[in-house]
């Protein structure tokens, strides 16, 4: 890790050779605009912000709220979007770790134009990119292990599936759209296949599967629909964990993952990554701006179609194990949520409102492991110099939206004293 002024994020690249087999970019049409991508910074940092915030602690909000008015229509949908859907669907919290995804794309497309422009060889950034992968990786395990009495050796954070497929994304960038979609293409076969002919019978869902975490009220509710290929901890990433991960130094054996959640995610969510860098190719393209807002339009609207046809096929919407239709629906989502901000932000240039979401989205590793390693340490201090009743300001059914706010404010402002300071902390 270094702390440094970021690379521009959206830098349009000088005249130069390309290194081998990399295309330089498309000529033609008005270029593409100097400076930072800021409607990258502000996507980013609106991905952060709800992950700092802890979803300013609405999911928890709405369950005391539903406990007194348990037909409560609001709240009821506050908690389907602020909560992770148990199995089959999408809220607004299952499209978190795809943005992460599919940003990393976006600002590959980016960041090694920047380093080929200064003279960097094809080796020297493909030694980049692996260490990057090394440290990802180790940087997930060390914060998921947070609290633990040893080290958690799980593959399935946020950024060990990054870290897991970053290397190979490399040696995607600057290949041509064609091998980008025949890629992303096959990666979703494959997964499918790997899923639809693994012979395994599934769990019945009369009597469910205890002893993998699968109660039969649970199985009742969320599979009795679903194809067996595609049930929890009874499918092939089940089975490719329960040998990999004992493999690993453990204190006791791995039986299942009580989220459901399998490192063989990363296949997929490569190709999220993949479709990411092509979005970033069009932004970062010489086309005019209002084709390059076009070409994300059309792009996001066929993923999320493509994403619920398969669905209906029967391959269902599961983010836990990243199935291929739930690849393209929130790629779908998470390309629209870019053109929009890229339409506000850096188009019609309304950008005031957004910087609250700069400041983070420019020290977003910064502000992630200040969430994962210092939100209960902070919560408690406030409530030390405060009082233990300080989060129930608004009443004890929303306790969880303040402390969860006056948390992540704090968070912020470390972000911001660091903004303000030129000091951006990356990997």
């Amino acid at each position: 890790m270094s702390t440094s002024t970021p690379a521009p994020a959206s830098d349009v690249p000088a005249p130069l050779a390309p290194a081998p087999g990399i295309r330089p970019a498309a000529s033609g049409g008005e270029p593409a605009a100097a400076g930072r991508l800021q409607s990258l910074d502000a996507y980013r940092g609106l991905i952060m912000v709800a992950l700092a915030f802890n979803g300013f602690g609405l999911a928890a909000t709405a369950q005391n709220h539903l406990k007194a008015a348990p037909d409560s229509g609001f709240w009821q949908a506050v908690y389907h979007q602020f909560e992770h859907v148990e199995w089959v669907g999408c809220g607004f919290w299952d499209l978190i770790q795809p943005s992460f995804m599919f940003m990393v794309g976006v600002s590959m497309a980016y960041s090694y134009v920047k380093r080929q422009r200064e003279g960097q060889s094809w080796r020297r950034m493909f030694g980049h990119a692996a260490w990057r992968s090394v440290i990802l990786i180790l940087l997930g395990i060390f914060l998921i292990s947070n609290s633990r009495p040893s080290t958690n050796w799980l593959l399935t954070n946020v950024l060990t599936q990054i870290g897991l497929g970053y290397a190979f994304l490399f040696l995607l960038w600057g290949r041509s759209v064609r091998t980008h979609l025949i890629t992303a293409a096959a990666l979703l076969l494959v997964t499918w296949a790997l899923y639809a002919f693994y012979p395994a019978p599934g769990i019945d869902p009369g009597r469910g599967a205890p002893e993998v975490g699968v109660p039969a009220a649970w199985a009742q509710e969320h599979l009795a629909n679903v194809s067996p290929a595609w049930h929890k901890n009874a499918n092939v990433g089940h089975a490719v964990d329960t040998w990999l991960l004992n493999l690993l130094p453990r204190r006791e054996p791995f039986t299942f993952n009580p989220g459901g959640y399998q490192t063989l995610n990363f296949l997929p969510s490569l190709a999220t990554m993949l479709f990411g860098l092509m979005c970033g190719e069009v932004l970062r393209s010489n086309r005019t701006s209002r084709a390059r807002l076009r070409l994300l339009l059309a792009g996001g609207a066929t993923l999320l179609l493509a994403g619920v046809i398969w669905h209906w096929l029967g391959v269902p919407l599961v983010k836990r194990i990243w199935t291929p239709s739930w690849t393209l629906f929130s790629t779908g989502w998470c390309v629209l949520i870019l053109a929009a901000l890229y339409a506000i932000i850096d188009l019609r240039q309304w950008r005031a409102w957004s910087f609250p979401l700069v400041v983070v989205g420019m020290n977003s590793i910064a502000i992630y492991v200040m969430g994962m390693l210092l939100r209960g340490w902070t919560a408690r201090t406030l409530q030390t110099h405060f009082g233990e009743d300080v989060f129930k300001v608004l009443g004890a059914a929303n306790a969880p939206f303040v402390q969860a706010t006056l948390v992540g404010l704090l968070f912020w402002l470390v972000c911001y004293w660091m903004y303000r300071r030129k000091i951006f902390l990356r990997i």
